[in-house]
């Protein structure tokens, strides 16, 4: 049982920023936006929120607090890069998926370039350590406790509070309507008086805003609070494009498949704790690549049965109402 707890220990921290990328995708299309750009939000958000915890580390500044603040300072940051993003496909018309790529091909180049020259390394590295080995009373929960309340990061607990909080903002409120018919037929909504622009931008802006903390989340939760400007955030941002397809553009779809895939990432670093598996002697490469051929497998099987937003990926033109 141990390391079955230990398996599920380690799968939360990896799925939350896979949960909260795919919901930053699931926002900007259902506005109409395609965001190819959620690896390059990602590693931009991660980049100010560790920098964020470095330039603090050596302070009497409480670590939690340094951590909260980090969140907001993500948020800032993935929101500031995705307005590239929405100028460029909202008030340019421009292809969004070779902006989205631009911005992704972009990012790593600079934090790369900046973090050579600044710490003559290819990465931010902090001392702290915001691991924490149990929470009090809840980790004294038999079993529950033991796999969710020991030895975890808090990254996991306010995942789940933005799940819960964008599932409610979808489906649940005015906005969320809105959003929603900007996506399917924006015409429409324009016609009932709804500024199909707005909503547009708002969607991909509040998709910034979870890629940055998925980014600084991935750099904490994986990364033990640092970020390369090499690896950047190893391909989080697309298998999260693929878990948002796969869950339909529905927030606790995406959930259950983040965490699917979270396992299955988590899989390949425990084949050891694992006697069945470990006594096949399979190559650890295979295990490494399980989770993108479970996307290749998942996707022969599923992608006639996607139904995306109608208008997603074109750029609304009043005058074609």
């Amino acid at each position: 049982m141990d390391n079955f707890y230990f398996i599920i220990q380690r799968m939360l921290p990896v799925a939350i920023p896979l949960l909260l990328s795919a919901l930053a995708g699931m926002f900007s299309e259902r506005s109409g936006v395609i965001n190819i750009a959620l690896e390059g939000i990602m590693l931009f958000g991660a980049l100010f929120g560790i920098f964020f915890i470095y330039t603090m580390q050596d302070t009497t500044w409480n670590i939690q607090l340094i951590f909260f603040i980090g969140i907001l300072i993500a948020m800032l940051a993935g929101a500031f890069y995705s307005l590239f993003l929405a100028v460029a496909s909202i008030r340019l018309k421009a292809n969004q998926v070779i902006v989205g790529t631009a911005l992704n091909m972009f990012i790593p180049a600079v934090a790369l370039l900046y973090t050579r020259s600044t710490f003559n390394t290819d990465s931010i590295t902090t001392n702290v350590n915001l691991f924490i080995r149990k929470i009090p009373v809840l980790g004294d929960i038999p079993v529950l406790g033991e796999m969710f309340f020991q030895d975890t990061y808090l990254t996991v607990y306010v995942g789940i509070v933005l799940l819960i909080i964008s599932s409610i903002a979808l489906y649940k409120t005015r906005f969320g309507l809105r959003l929603r018919a900007c996506g399917e037929h924006p015409h429409a909504a324009d016609s009932v008086g709804i500024n199909v622009y707005k909503m547009r931008y708002l969607g991909v802006i509040i998709s910034g805003v979870l890629a940055g903390v998925s980014g600084y989340f991935y750099a904490i939760g994986i990364n033990s609070a640092n970020v390369s400007g090499k690896t950047g955030v190893a391909g989080f941002g697309f298998l999260a494009l693929a878990i948002m397809i796969f869950g339909q553009w529905k927030p606790f779809r995406i959930f259950v498949l983040a965490i699917l895939f979270g396992f299955l990432r988590t899989l390949s670093q425990s084949i050891t704790l694992i006697p069945f598996l470990h006594q096949l002697n399979i190559s650890p490469l295979f295990y490494d690549i399980l989770p993108y051929l479970a996307t290749l497998i998942v996707l022969v099987f599923t992608s006639k049965k996607s139904k995306a937003p109608k208008a997603e990926g074109i750029p609304y033109d009043k005058a074609l109402r």
